[in-house]
């Protein structure tokens, strides 16, 4: 069996707009709406910004587990566009939570931040990105959160 390997991609910041859209309670849980208002990511294949305009469908299930749905548009610093679609996980003792969910900055060893990336392009120059698997680890300060992104090898 081989056994899976990682390298780093890059690392994107994001900005969210505050307040959050609060949909209320759903027969599927708490549901939240984030508008992703801006952003950068870098790494040693590509860098660039992320276009305002993205969103971050969030699903705070009985269990307590946010459950994330993101859509974003990265733009290149050579102009190409790449659509980066996430799924993922956010959970931790109750007290951690509740500090994130007021804003505040939290040991990102505290609680548990998991997303699995994947990304669509027509730039010719990036099209290996269509082609891959990722994994990120997060952590949220107050203006939004923060992913490393790995490619899966």
């Amino acid at each position: 069996m081989q056994p899976i390997q990682l390298e780093h991609l890059f690392t994107v910041s994001l900005g969210v707009e505050s307040p959050l859209q609060m949909i209320g309670q759903t027969p599927f849980g708490d549901r939240r709406i984030a508008k992703v208002t801006g952003g950068s990511f870098e790494g040693r294949k590509l860098k660039g910004i992320v276009r305002a305009g993205g969103g971050d469908w969030i699903l705070v299930r009985q269990d307590g587990v946010t459950q994330l749905d993101v859509r974003l548009v990265l733009e290149t610093d050579d102009k190409a566009l790449i659509y980066m679609t996430y799924k993922g996980l956010r959970h931790g003792p109750a007290a951690v939570m509740e500090r994130l969910n007021r804003g505040e900055t939290v040991d990102p060893g505290q609680y548990y931040f998991r997303t699995t990336p994947y990304f669509e392009t027509g730039a010719e120059k990036y099209a290996w990105i269509n082609r891959i698997c990722c994994l990120a680890t997060g952590h949220r300060l107050p203006t939004g959160p923060v992913y490393t992104v790995y490619e899966v090898l």
